[in-house]
């Protein structure tokens, strides 16, 4: 067993690509994910599992067709299972997400954004 805590900035300091979440750590079947995010993502949905995104540094803001919410740092949102939604930070935006394993962030859309689902830090 190991009882390290896991360092948020520690972990961000080792990556500097966007739009690319990486593992930070496994509960159950659920993986923890640390991103760096700006500018905007693409119109996507999880037909199959709602999306946690907690804001640790900057400000979020996830569009849907029928509104938005606005994220500050220290706030969190779920986005329901099969909602389309399209996140947007206008500057550089940490956020935690939290999905089940092997969630794909473009969820059935596969672009150039598409990231490696299991790239642990």
């Amino acid at each position: 067993m190991n009882y390290q805590p896991i360092n948020f900035a520690e972990k961000l300091s080792k990556f500097s690509e966007q739009w690319s979440p990486k593992i930070i750590a496994q509960m159950n079947d659920y993986h923890l994910k640390l991103a760096k995010i700006q500018g905007e993502f693409i119109w996507h949905d999880h037909p199959e599992t709602d999306e946690v995104f907690i804001v640790i540094k900057g400000h979020l803001k996830i569009l849907f067709r029928d509104g938005e919410v606005s994220l500050d740092e220290g706030e969190m949102f779920v986005v329901p299972k099969g909602v389309e939604h399209k996140p947007v930070a206008e500057s550089e935006c940490h956020i935690l997400l939290v999905e089940p394993a092997g969630t794909v962030n473009t969820g059935n859309v596969v672009n150039e954004k598409t990231a490696s689902h299991d790239t642990w830090i």
